[in-house]
C-alpha cells in the first residue's frame, strides 16, 4: 500500500460529534489518485509509487509529460507525486487510490502551500511590537535600528527585514482525523491547513505520534 495521499483543500466549516461537542474542521478532497508507476530497488534505487491526481487532457501537457502517460496508457493528471511503499496490498500501474487508506489513521501530517501575502513590514511579517501610536511619535511599524556598533559595523545575516511574506511550502503536523467519509472521497481533520480554497496537498501518517506509539510501548 501507498504512505500518502494528494488532496485539494475544500474550505473549513464545524461540524458537532455525537457527544455534543462542536469541532472546527478542514474539509479535503482526498483523492482518488491513480498508480502512474512503480518505482523498483534494481531499476530505481529505491521502492516507491507515483501517484497522480485531477484529469487533464493529454493535449494540454508537455511533450516529456505526455510521453510519460501514453507510455503507461493512461490519461493525463495535473499534479504528480511520490509516496513511499509500506506494507499491505500490492499495487498495479492504473490502479486507484482513495481515502479509505486512513480509516486506521489517527492523525495527519499536511503539506501545502501558504497564502502569497505579497511585500509585508516587520510587524505583519515578524510580529515587531513597532513604536508609539502617540502623536508626534514619527515611529509607528518600522523595525528600529537593523546594524551594530563599532563592531560588526555591518548588518548581520538573517537580519528580520521587510520582505515578501507566504508562499512558501509548510507542513502541519499532527493534525486529528475527524471523520473519513470514503463514498465522497473527503477527508476531515481538525483544525486548520496551510493554502487557500483548491490548493493542491499532500497528506502522510503522523511522523511523530507514530514515534510516540512506539516508544510508549
Amino acid at each position: 500500500m501507498v504512505n500518502g495521499l494528494i488532496g485539494r483543500k475544500i474550505g473549513a466549516t464545524q461540524i458537532f460529534l455525537e457527544s455534543g461537542e462542536r469541532v472546527p474542521v478542514t474539509v479535503i478532497e482526498a483523492g482518488p489518485c491513480c498508480v502512474i508507476q512503480k518505482k523498483a530497488i534494481d531499476k530505481d534505487g529505491y521502492i516507491s509509487y507515483q501517484l497522480g491526481f485531477l484529469n487533464k487532457k493529454l493535449e494540454k501537457l508537455n511533450k516529456p509529460l505526455k510521453g510519460h502517460f501514453e507510455k503507461k496508457g493512461l490519461n493525463g493528471y495535473s499534479h504528480i507525486k511520490e509516496f513511499p511503499k509500506v506494507e499491505g496490498v500490492e499495487l498495479s500501474v492504473g490502479d486507484m487510490v482513495n481515502v479509505g487508506i486512513f480509516k486506521e489513521t489517527k492523525y495527519v501530517d499536511i503539506i501545502g502551500t501558504s497564502k502569497g501575502k505579497g511585500f509585508q513590514g516587520v510587524v505583519k511579517r515578524y510580529h515587531f511590537k513597532g513604536g508609539k501610536a502617540s502623536h508626534g511619535s514619527m515611529f509607528h511599524r518600522a523595525p528600529g535600528s537593523i546594524g551594530a556598533s563599532s563592531y560588526p559595523s555591518r548588518v548581520w545575516k538573517n537580519q528580520r527585514m521587510p520582505g515578501h511574506m507566504g508562499d512558501v511550502r509548510v507542513t502541519i503536523q499532527n493534525l486529528k482525523v475527524v471523520s473519513v467519509r470514503e463514498e465522497d472521497n473527503i477527508l476531515l481533520v481538525k483544525g486548520g491547513i496551510p493554502g487557500c480554497r483548491n490548493s493542491i496537498v499532500y497528506i502522510k501518517p503522523s511522523v511523530k505520534k507514530a514515534n510516540q506509539k512506539k516508544g510508549k510501548a
